[in-house]
């Protein structure tokens, strides 16, 4: 397993993300030789209990995520931030939950886009859209190390590539960043050994900071 940074745009206040954004990430990690070698798609979908008269809400998480990454595709993880818990399952635990009924689908995302190769990181930049739609919800970065797969081994060569990435961006004038902020894994029962898991926790924290933003976003608008 090699290890990962997942990373989101933070807009500068009172400006928004929209795709000529976007397209200028994209061309950054080429303006920096990244050579693009295809697609990549990853699925985050919101879920809320079905709450029956004789079963008490408190019996059940108030909601949680369920995540598809494509370099696991036949595996479903979960993600219960209020409760610190992550989950590995088979991507068909999809059907069972629809069978039991217990849970629906209060919203799905899909972050997608273009994969990128620069010597031993891969680089995946991609919007953030909900199913069924095209309106831009955010931007993300996945900043993958492939040599390691220790947090604290590989840490210091992902912060200097970070910097050598920021530093290439900040030329072009955005009205925001990249941001990394790196859960405590540890909390998770996650270990220094980065696994899949890692992965869909990062996602659950960066869907916090873009609810979070939104609402900033919309409480400035009223």
């Amino acid at each position: 397993m090699t290890i990962k940074w997942v990373l989101h745009w933070q807009p500068n206040a009172g400006t928004t993300v929209n795709s000529q954004i976007l397209n200028e990430v994209s061309q950054c990690v080429e303006s920096i030789n990244g050579v693009k070698e295809g697609r990549w798609k990853a699925t985050l979908t919101f879920y809320k209990p079905i709450i029956r008269e004789q079963v008490s809400a408190a019996e059940f998480p108030r909601e949680f995520l369920g995540i598809t990454l494509p370099e696991q595709p036949n595996k479903y993880y979960f993600v219960i931030r209020g409760q610190k818990i992550v989950l590995e399952a088979e991507q068909n635990i999809q059907a069972i939950m629809e069978k039991l009924q217990s849970y629906k689908t209060r919203v799905a995302l899909n972050f997608e886009g273009f994969q990128y190769q620069l010597g031993d990181f891969q680089l995946r930049v991609g919007k953030v859209v909900p199913m069924q739609s095209e309106s831009l919800r955010g931007i993300v970065m996945e900043m993958e190390y492939l040599p390691l797969s220790s947090l604290e081994k590989s840490r210091k060569m992902l912060e200097e590539f970070f910097d050598i990435w920021q530093e290439a961006l900040s030329k072009r004038s955005l009205p925001g960043h990249f941001l990394h902020i790196e859960p405590n894994f540890t909390e998770f029962g996650l270990s220094d050994g980065y696994t899949s898991q890692h992965t869909a926790v990062q996602y659950a924290t960066i869907m916090a900071q873009l609810i979070a933003t939104a609402q900033a976003v919309q409480a400035v608008r009223n």
